[in-house]
């Protein structure tokens, strides 16, 4: 079955020659999130007794080492120039590119999978069990998904930027899936109480936002998920 969702084409792009102060200055704090992120069981203290002097130290440590590399151009959005204008051109893939789209797989898939994890659980067996999935198994799928990454096998992390105009909608699309899910689930972890009946709605919610929301990125409804016709010029970041 061929694909019918929405698409762009390329020679429709705009071309951008340069990356504006303001534009690079946007891409930081994604990039400070992502890598604030990686140590799973530090983040979940955070959501479960507040920010700590731990936090804030990783949070500094983050901060001044992305904004070192933001300085230099070795960020994803904050080069000086945009590094793919053609997105089916087979263009070496830098390291740091490779890197930063590997953690940000993690931050993505990760938290999305281990909170799944946790609610199933719940929803089964009636027992909370998030703190020891987060100490036991983050771990093991974060090292997972880098391997995965060091070897190229996930999207936008490979040795060549050739298959760039598609491989975007799939990273896009679990970004919207996993943050507008887990958004929806911390409001209703904060509202809703510790019943079972609650449990399960709370299931409910995430797993229907993350089917939902894949299904719309998949439909290329949301921003950055349509696959990029091949044609002309344009760029990517």
């Amino acid at each position: 079955m061929g694909y019918s969702g929405k698409v762009e084409y390329a020679q429709a792009r705009p071309i951008r020659e340069r990356n504006t102060p303001l534009y690079r200055l946007a891409h930081w704090p994604i990039w400070i999130f992502v890598f604030f992120l990686a140590p799973g069981p530090l983040t979940f203290s955070l959501f479960a007794r507040g920010l700590g002097w731990s936090n804030l130290a990783w949070l500094a440590a983050v901060a001044a080492g992305t904004g070192v590399a933001g300085l230099r151009g070795r960020l994803p959005g904050l080069e000086p120039c945009p590094y793919i204008l053609r997105f089916d051109e087979d263009k070496p893939n830098p390291l740091y590119r490779r890197v930063c789209y590997t953690f940000a797989w993690n931050a993505a898939l990760s938290f999305a999978l281990l909170n799944l994890s946790g609610l199933i659980v719940a929803a089964a067996t009636g027992v909370w069990y998030m703190k020891q999935i987060y100490q036991y198994a983050y771990l093991p799928l974060c090292g997972t998904i880098l391997l995965l990454g060091a070897v190229g096998a996930l999207p936008r992390v490979g040795p060549s930027t050739k298959g760039e105009g598609t491989e975007r909608r799939y990273f896009y699309g679990s970004v919207w899936a996993a943050t507008l899910a887990q958004l929806l689930l911390l409001a209703a972890w904060k509202t809703l109480p510790l019943t079972h009946t609650a449990t399960l709605v709370k299931l409910g919610v995430f797993a229907g936002a993350l089917l939902l929301v894949g299904l719309a990125a998949h439909r290329g409804v949301l921003p950055r998920t349509r696959p990029i016709l091949p044609g002309e010029w344009m760029v990517s970041d």
